[in-house]
């Protein structure tokens, strides 16, 4: 959530961050007019509050009892008139919180223009396409004659957009799991395993409610929710909680299984196991100053792109621009991978640096030591990677003429001795 001070103060720089993002900036001038009317009941209740406090030890001190029975009755219509006012306060400040929470975060100054992803601007591909005497296959042929995906079982279990990986293609994702979570702990951050459901208060506080509620999956009974991502709970961790300056950065990475109902179509991007409504996820989470958050976002880029390099994937670094911009990015960083049998880039990790947009939902601050007061703290979020678009990645990347996979080195110590997962 942006502060409303910055809206009333600047308010052209707010509805030209909405345009830049493709969105309606009359939302602006609605806020506007709800804070005024908000802010008028707010000081006319004070005031009638106050005089009422005052008349009520007046009357205490009154003798004359018809005098007394005036006062008295006029501060009968005065509290009739405080609650007719808190009520319409009331309702003025549910339809302010309500277009207030569905305003996205201000674009960076670094966060490049565009109006869709096509304005995306991409690096150079970083590392060698693997070389091939052979047509590879995608893992949606190449999976099923290793034994290693089923489709068909995970449709007739679920549904579609599901399936099922079985012997060393589970392993491999365990593996694929272990090890970024250990290659992220070596790079500074701390492991937590956080719930994997989640209250509706944590789901606003880290920006998914009430935009994304048609994109989350509920319990029908409990106010309990099944987590998009593990950012939702990392953010949750420290909710209502004032930290203390000297701790701060606090670095954090999480595996957790994701859950979306997202609505796809059929057709070449959704075939396989590249899109689906539960997927695998390890990732980073930082909280830090102000200050400081460039350079986390920085580091947390590099993070991922060390994850892509020692897998052996070729890989590439885009910037999104305004029209492609998250709902709570500042400036966001996208990593892709190729996939070399289904030939084409799939986004493994996005980046993104939140600043005080989530800390103000969920209440997060800390105690500042020059000032002594309490200022919001900037989250920064990021696959670490996401699965199983890695997972794709690494089968397709590796496959050999005789149809087998070589295990990459690093996973190896999670695969029991697989170095090599064949046919049969």
């Amino acid at each position: 959530m942006i502060d409303i001070k910055l809206i009333r103060e600047q308010p052209d720089l707010v509805r030209k961050a909405l345009q830049d993002r493709q969105e309606d900036p009359s939302v602006v001038d609605k806020v506007l007019e709800l804070d005024e009317e908000r802010r008028s009941f707010i000081q006319q209740v004070e005031t009638l509050k106050a005089d009422r406090n005052v008349v009520s030890k007046e009357i205490g001190k009154t003798k004359d009892q018809s005098e007394r029975d005036i006062k008295i009755e006029a501060m009968r219509l005065v509290g009739d008139r405080i609650s007719a006012l808190d009520h319409q306060l009331r309702e003025v400040q549910a339809e302010f919180d309500i277009l207030m929470s569905a305003i996205p975060n201000i674009p960076s100054p670094n966060t490049p223009y565009g109006t869709s992803e096509e304005d995306n601007l991409f690096d150079e591909p970083i590392g060698e396409e693997p070389d091939f005497d052979f047509e590879p296959k995608p893992h949606w042929e190449l999976g099923p004659e290793l034994g290693i995906i089923n489709f068909e079982q995970g449709v007739k279990i679920t549904g579609s957009r599901f399936y099922v990986l079985s012997g060393a293609g589970a392993r491999m994702q365990r593996a694929l799991i272990a090890w970024m979570l250990d290659l992220h702990i070596r790079q500074g951050y701390t492991e937590m395993y956080p719930p994997f459901m989640v209250k509706s208060e944590t789901l606003f506080g880290a920006g998914q409610l009430p935009k994304f509620a048609d994109n989350l999956y509920k319990d029908h009974e409990e106010d309990l929710w099944m987590v998009p991502t593990a950012e939702v709970p990392l953010t949750g961790i420290h909710m209502d909680e004032i930290l203390n300056e000297e701790d701060l950065p606090f670095h954090y990475t999480a595996y957790t299984p994701c859950f979306r109902r997202e609505k796809m179509s059929a057709g070449r991007d959704v075939r396989g196991m590249k899109r689906g409504h539960q997927f695998d996820k390890v990732e980073m989470y930082i909280y830090c100053k102000p200050e400081d958050s460039d350079a986390q976002l920085e580091k947390m880029v590099s993070d991922a792109k060390s994850t892509c390099r020692e897998l052996g994937l070729r890989y590439r670094v885009g910037k999104l621009c305004t029209g492609d911009l998250g709902f709570g990015a500042s400036l966001t960083y996208d990593i892709e991978v190729w996939a070399p049998g289904s030939q084409e880039w799939m986004e493994v990790s996005s980046i993104s640096n939140v600043t005080d947009f989530q800390a103000r939902r969920s209440n997060i601050r800390y105690k500042t030591g020059k000032s002594g007061r309490n200022e919001f703290v900037h989250t920064l979020n990021g696959s670490g990677l996401g699965l199983p678009r890695t997972f794709i990645a690494v089968l397709e990347s590796n496959q050999q003429p005789d149809g087998s996979v070589i295990v990459p080195e690093v996973l190896r110590p999670w695969m029991g001795g697989i170095d090599v997962i064949s046919p049969g």
